[in-house]
């Protein structure tokens, strides 16, 4: 587990999410301050890939999230 937080936490939709309210911090703890080479958001970005705002770390596509 890395240390440091993902050099996209602080432009990434998560963030504003969770300071919503509309996502667990559990989000944020395993993935943008925690294990953030494993989170799908993470990859695409690096790879310059597409991916939706309501994208979770895990790749799954929360409806809910806008």
């Amino acid at each position: 587990m890395d240390d440091k937080e993902c050099i996209w936490f602080a432009v990434c939709p998560m963030k504003r999410f969770w300071e919503q309210g509309k996502i667990e911090s559990k989000w944020i703890e395993n993935y943008c301050k925690g294990n953030w080479n494993d989170c799908v958001r993470f990859q695409k970005e690096m790879n310059g890939e597409y991916h939706p705002d309501n994208m979770l770390p895990n790749g799954e596509i929360d409806g809910r999230l806008d």
